[in-house]
């Protein structure tokens, strides 16, 4: 294993205990190998800069696309502007679609038709996500459906009139 992999897998690791807040059976085990072989001025043991590793780290774990789709939502007030921002907000983003949840059908419209405009701030500011398509939608609609189990039929409708 590369002294790069090492720190990746150390990364982590690290990360995992930060979230869980316990440490794991296997990084235990590493932890106890690493005091057994450690010895001062070993190869390996010179102190290494993060801004080294971090490129091979978001390209080992993919994190690069991630944090680009994360920059996009965050700063979606910047690309479509601040009344429109107010009134959509992005959702999902996969293989190249975007998509975004506005408040009405009218939001989803107005945006709609404005969607070459939001595809070229976009391309300009995020080349590297290579969005093709936009999708606009309004709010979910109520489901009257509970449970796993269903009649056909008009369902609790039927007794308004």
């Amino acid at each position: 294993m590369s002294e790069d992999n090492n720190f990746a897998v150390d990364f982590y690791f690290a990360m995992k205990a930060a979230v869980t807040g316990r440490v794991s059976k296997d990084q235990k085990r590493i932890i106890e190998k690493k005091k057994i072989r450690s010895k001062p001025f070993d190869s390996g043991r010179d102190p290494v800069p993060a801004g080294n590793t971090i490129d091979s780290l978001m390209h080992d774990f993919r994190w690069q696309s991630q944090l680009e789709e994360a920059e996009l939502f965050v700063r979606w007030t910047e690309i479509v502007g601040e009344i429109n921002a107010k009134n959509s907000q992005p959702e999902t983003l996969n293989n190249g679609k975007l998509t975004i949840r506005c408040k009405s059908t009218a939001w989803a419209t107005e945006l709609r038709l404005m969607q070459n405009q939001i595809l070229e701030k976009i391309d300009a500011a995020f080349p590297e996500l290579k969005i093709s398509n936009i999708s606009f939608i309004g709010p979910d609609a109520p489901s009257w459906k509970k449970g796993s189990r269903s009649v056909p039929g008009r369902g609790p409708r039927d007794t308004y009139g």
